[in-house]
C-alpha cells in the first residue's frame, strides 16, 4: 500500500511517485475517460477527454503527475458536459456509421457517446470525403472512422520501430497518412502482428477476415458501460 495519496471527487486514491493522475486512477479502479491515452504509450494529452480540475485548475489527467494532497474533480456536471461536446465533435468530424462498423460494441468512441448520453450529433455534420485503403492483404485502413488520436502513429514509431503512419495537415484538413511512396499500406512493411494494428480505439484499423468473430451482443460494451471497464478497453484488442 502506497504512503502517497490524493483525492478524486473527495475520495482518497493511492499513487506511486511518478504516476500520472490517470495512471493512479486506473490502478485504483476509478474511471477517467480518455481516447488518445494508452498504457503502452507515452502521455499525449491530445483528445482532452481526460481533462480534470486539479486544485482549481484544468489539467489533462494523462499528463499531470499525481502529488500528495491534490484535490481532483473528475465527475462534475460541467466536465461531463464538456466531454459530451467533445464526443459530439468527434462524431461530426468523421463518418461514423456505427451499425455497419465491425468495431461496434468494442469502440471506445461509441461507448463514450453512450456514457455521456449523446442523443444527437448536436453540431452540423461535415461528411468529409475520406479514403479507405484496402490495399494491404491483412489490414484495412478506413479513414472515415479515424479520430486523429495518434495511437497508431505513436505505436508504430515507439513500439514497432517502423514509422508507418503520420498526421498531415492542420485543423479540419488534418488526416492520417501512410509513409510509403504510393501512400498505400500495401507498400510498407506493416504487419497484422504489429502493435499499431491493434491499438486503434475506433474502427479505423481493422484486421481482415475477422469480421464479427465476436457477435454483436457479446462484445465488450454490449452489457457494461465503459465506466465500469476502466482499463479493459486498452487491452481488449491486443494481438491474440
Amino acid at each position: 500500500m502506497s504512503d502517497h495519496t490524493f483525492n478524486i471527487d473527495e475520495q482518497p486514491v493511492p499513487f506511486q511517485p511518478g504516476q500520472t493522475i490517470l495512471e493512479a486512477a486506473e490502478a485504483a479502479g476509478v474511471f477517467v475517460p480518455h481516447l488518445c491515452h494508452h498504457p503502452e504509450l507515452k502521455p499525449h494529452g491530445g483528445c482532452k477527454l481526460c481533462t480534470v480540475i486539479v486544485n482549481g485548475r484544468t489539467q489533462t489527467a494523462c499528463t499531470c503527475r499525481a502529488a500528495d494532497g491534490q484535490e481532483v474533480d473528475v465527475d462534475t456536471p460541467e466536465l461531463n458536459s464538456m466531454r459530451r461536446s467533445l464526443v459530439q465533435m468527434l462524431f461530426i468530424e468523421g463518418n461514423h456509421f456505427c451499425p455497419t462498423c465491425e468495431k461496434s460494441g468494442n469502440c471506445d468512441l461509441q461507448a463514450l457517446g453512450y456514457e455521456y448520453e449523446m442523443m444527437s450529433p448536436h453540431f452540423v455534420e461535415f461528411f468529409p470525403a475520406r479514403e479507405v485503403d484496402a490495399s494491404h492483404p491483412d489490414v484495412i485502413l478506413d479513414r472515415n472512422r479515424c479520430i486523429l488520436c495518434e495511437r497508431c502513429v505513436r505505436a508504430s514509431r515507439d513500439l514497432d520501430g517502423k514509422n508507418i503512419f503520420a498526421i498531415a495537415g492542420r485543423g479540419g484538413r488534418a488526416t492520417l497518412i501512410v509513409n510509403s511512396p504510393s501512400g498505400l499500406l500495401a507498400d510498407t512493411d506493416f504487419a497484422a502482428t504489429d502493435r499499431a494494428a491493434h491499438i486503434c480505439p475506433v474502427g479505423a484499423i481493422l484486421i481482415k477476415e475477422r469480421g464479427f468473430a465476436t457477435p454483436i451482443g457479446e462484445r465488450l460494451y454490449d452489457h457494461n458501460p465503459i465506466s465500469t471497464e476502466v482499463t479493459a478497453c486498452d487491452v481488449a484488442d491486443a494481438p491474440k
